[in-house]
């Protein structure tokens, strides 16, 4: 019971790390660079840059737990690793992907749980804002 409670504990700390470090790095530029052309609006290349920056930090971060695990709430996929799949996806259609390509254990990460079969059949429907 103890240790069912404590990776619950783990993956939740990890789902809240996505929500409130993660997401707010990496959505602004996803939306920047693929969302607002497609609203007719124009790209704000120093919000991008500042988020960039966000984000590397974070996923310095990532890369620092990954060389510990291969998934961010320990050796077993989870819900947690899930949460970072749509805004990801999004983000390596970018030209800043490098930032998820130059860490070694962040890009490893990424392959595996995009690389998944269920993962799979979902980008034919993430088209939007896809150049």
């Amino acid at each position: 019971m103890v240790n069912s409670l404590f990776l619950y504990a783990i993956v939740k700390v990890w789902i809240e790390v996505e929500s409130h470090q993660y997401n707010p790095a990496i959505s602004p530029v996803v939306y920047q660079y693929l969302v607002a052309p497609q609203l007719g609006k124009t790209t704000d290349q120093s919000v991008i840059d500042a988020n960039l920056e966000k984000l590397e930090k974070v996923l310095d971060v990532y890369e620092e737990r990954l060389s510990r695990t291969k998934y961010l709430a320990g050796d077993f996929y989870s819900l947690a690793d899930l949460h970072h799949l749509p805004y990801t996806f999004y983000f390596m259609r970018t030209p800043w992907a490098s930032l998820v390509h130059d860490r070694p254990h962040v890009r490893a990460w990424w392959a595996d749980i995009s690389s998944r079969p269920a993962f799979k059949k979902v980008p034919v429907g993430m088209t939007f804002g896809l150049k």
